[in-house]
């Protein structure tokens, strides 16, 4: 985001276009891909679908044509919206559907995010935007990895083992009060992922390299929530560890909002755990709220929803384009508010 600001003088609202065209892709696509792996298990989603994923990622510098850039995108948005359904069904079939399994799982994804503004920072640095067909090898190492994991799980299960497929009742309801308290989350973690870096290099004077930091910090801090909510989990209940993040987030929110100099950092960081403990058990929650749709589960829960975050980008860029950046982030402060409102009725499910 701040590179295609920089380089090509995109405005908020057009650059932010650039998250919705993922985003948005990847939320129609996603539900489908979900079903799809109901019905038929498809391992082999998994390294193809991090292969194209990385494809469009690694040609969108390469063109000066919008209308290009936004097709790379959107195609990168459609390797994300095939990989999530099916590796979430693969890796609860692997960890016999332990949510701090699944936390371990989400980790490997926010160290890639964590990871990702930095590897961005080094490849536009040494050759500008046109560089970005270097990103391309993370996604090759990716799909292989892919194919040697499948391999070992294939080996390593037990026979009769690969069905997803539970006994029990789908809990619709529950379910969509998760997904709604997903979609906030997601709205305040998309949008401030797409600006943070903005945002801190002028609140803090420090440019764009206190801005790739501050981006770092939010994507480490996920990793490090994700791992501390499988463990808090375990002692306290999933269902009051999301409920209860959700309502600290909120102060952690408007402390990056309102913070000025180097202390905003802190905040990011906070802002990022109290997101990201809910991350993994949520997963987990959805797929035990819908036991015989496993596949949809996922898709909507680790997919949909996120995705849906990302529609809501374009409407801060605008708002900041007119106004401040600042004022258009104020509203994600309210957010995580209204999530701990859809959670407060939701009851623990039988863990299955």
């Amino acid at each position: 985001m701040p590179f295609f600001v920089a380089e090509r003088a995109y405005t908020y609202a057009a650059a932010a276009g650039l998250v919705l065209a993922a985003s948005l892709l990847s939320s129609v696509v996603q539900p489908v891909f979900g079903a799809l792996t109901d019905r038929w298990p498809m391992p082999w989603l998994l390294p193809v679908s991090t292969l194209v994923g990385g494809i469009g990622v690694s040609m969108c510098g390469v063109t000066d044509s919008y209308a290009l850039t936004l097709a790379f995108v959107a195609l990168s948005g459609i390797g994300v919206a095939a990989y999530h359904p099916e590796s979430a069904r693969v890796a609860r079939a692997a960890s016999a559907g332990s949510h701090t399994a699944m936390g371990w799982f989400s980790l490997g994804g926010n160290i890639g995010f964590a990871t990702a503004p930095i590897v961005v920072a080094a490849v536009v640095a040494l050759g500008g935007l046109r560089a970005t067909p270097v990103l391309l090898v993370p996604a090759v190492l990716g799909s292989v990895l892919c194919v040697v994991a499948l391999r070992a799980i294939a080996v390593n299960r037990p026979a009769g083992s690969g069905g997803t497929r539970a006994e029990g009742t789908d809990d619709w309801a529950s379910f969509g009060r998760l997904s709604g308290s997903i979609v906030c989350r997601s709205i305040v973690f998309v949008g401030l992922s797409a600006f943070i870096a903005l945002y801190a290099a002028d609140r803090t004077g420090g440019g764009e390299v206190v801005g790739t930091a501050a981006l770092f910090v939010l994507y480490l801090g996920g990793a490090v929530g994700t791992v501390l909510g499988g463990a808090l989990a375990n002692r306290f209940g999933r269902v009051a560890v999301v409920r209860w993040s959700n309502a600290v987030a909120v102060l952690a929110v408007a402390g990056v909002v309102f913070v000025p100099g180097p202390l905003m950092l802190v905040f990011v960081a906070c802002t990022s755990a109290c997101l990201y403990v809910p991350f993994s058990l949520s997963i987990t929650l959805g797929q035990d709220y819908l036991p015989r749709r496993v596949g949809t589960a996922s898709g909507v829960t680790l997919g949909l929803t996120v995705s849906v975050g990302g529609i809501a980008s374009p409407l801060i860029g605008a708002v900041a384009d007119r106004t401040s950046l600042q004022v258009a982030l104020i509203p994600l402060i309210v957010l995580p508010a209204v999530s701990w409102l859809l959670l407060r009725a939701l009851r623990e499910p039988e863990s299955r």
